[in-house]
């Protein structure tokens, strides 16, 4: 046998031969759970913390902004809209309904919109926000952590962010996630 001869093999590293298949296990039994996974929670750093300081103007055609001070003494929610944004569209019912019940006041923040069409959004789906600030920068949303639109905050009395919801909400969402915060919040701000 010499050197060049063919039928004398290097013996190979099986770590190269075995990788790539290695790989693509983990990265489709990551794909996988994240798919059958059905905890769509993403942590917020600043659950049980003060909302940030802000003071955002009114959207064009309102008279009240939104500020930290709007957000202390009751239990309220914040929402996270834009009219851009179709998930938004799809939860705008249930704002509508929750507003209507009169059970926890709703602020919004528009996200990155044009004032004509944020108020035309408002009178296709109906506007169940008691104060709305225009966030026209982006600003105000980064401080709040919004990872994309929609966003939904539960907010303490005492102005503190109790819970955060990513995404549209539906009435499951509504009715076993967010109204459950709010009405233990309200308990404790009773007694």
């Amino acid at each position: 046998m010499s050197v060049g001869d063919p039928s004398v093999r290097k013996p190979r590293s099986r770590i190269w031969t075995v990788l790539p298949a290695g790989i693509f296990a983990a990265l489709a039994g990551a794909f996988y759970w994240g798919l059958m996974n059905p905890n769509d929670d993403l942590p917020s750093t600043l659950t049980g913390k003060a909302v940030p300081e802000f003071d955002l103007p009114p959207i064009e055609g309102r008279e009240e902004g939104l500020s930290t001070a709007d957000l202390q003494g009751e239990v309220s929610i914040v929402n996270v809209w834009a009219s851009w944004c179709v998930p938004c569209r799809v939860e705008m019912p249930l704002l509508v309904e929750l507003a209507a019940r009169d059970t926890v006041p709703i602020h919004g923040i528009n996200y990155k919109d044009a004032p004509e069409a944020a108020l035309r959004f408002l009178d296709e789906t109906g506007d169940p926000y008691t104060r709305i600030g225009a966030d026209r920068s982006g600003r105000a949303s980064l401080d709040w952590g919004v990872y994309g639109l929609p966003e939904t905050f539960v907010i303490d009395a005492r102005g503190r962010i109790a819970y955060k919801h990513v995404g549209p909400f539906d009435r499951r969402a509504l009715d076993e996630e967010i109204l459950p915060v709010v009405r233990r919040l309200q308990a404790e701000n009773r007694t």
